[in-house]
């Protein structure tokens, strides 16, 4: 057992989930601080978000795609190859479905913000991208979900160069993070 499994083992539900809303904020902490003093403005970052229905429609269709294909994978790969420590089953199984768009609708924004908005939008693709993949620390021990985090990283990062919208990878990170507790909550994704 990984010590990110022993840890998350130890933790309660409810401590668990409020690490998650830690870790949240900090992050839209950092788009802030950061967007001061990378571009100098604190709300840089809305710049790169304006409503368009087709990039919200662009945005949720890559994400059903991404979807289906982490379900299919679910039942063609080993089990040790997607084992992420038990963290996404601690934090998805025993939430209401309006709890579970909370947060993806929260980790999707936050995240989004931070590395489409602030770091690609600054330093590019490969930089965001990859720290994207080490944020999602639990991961560094599976080289599979570890390339499969960066190759759906860079994914979302050419999503945001072709639209030059933030609304875009916001909504497929949502409605991936939507999907995929649902699934989990309702046992869909299970090994």
């Amino acid at each position: 057992m990984s010590k990110q499994a022993e840890i998350v083992k130890r933790l309660t539900d409810k401590e668990l989930l409020l690490n998650l809303y830690i870790t949240q904020f900090i992050i839209i902490v950092a788009v802030f601080l950061l967007s001061r003093i990378i571009q100098g403005d604190w709300f840089f970052v809305f710049t790169l978000f304006f409503w368009e229905w087709k990039h919200a429609l662009l945005g949720g269709f890559v994400a059903l795609i991404i979807v289906v294909i982490e379900l299919l994978l679910v039942k063609v790969v080993p089990r040790s190859w997607l084992d992420d420590g038990g963290v996404n089953e601690r934090v998805f199984q025993k939430r209401s479905p309006i709890h579970i768009l909370i947060i993806a609708s929260i980790v999707g924004i936050s995240e989004e913000l931070l590395f489409r908005g602030v770091l690609q939008a600054s330093f590019g693709i490969i930089p965001a991208s990859l720290l994207f993949a080490l944020i999602h620390i639990r991961y560094l021990q599976n080289f599979f979900l570890f390339s499969f985090t960066i190759g759906l990283s860079f994914l979302l990062g050419l999503l945001f160069i072709y639209t030059g919208n933030l609304l875009t990878v916001i909504v497929s990170h949502i409605v991936i993070d939507l999907l995929l507790g649902l699934a989990i909550r309702y046992k869909i994704y299970k090994f």
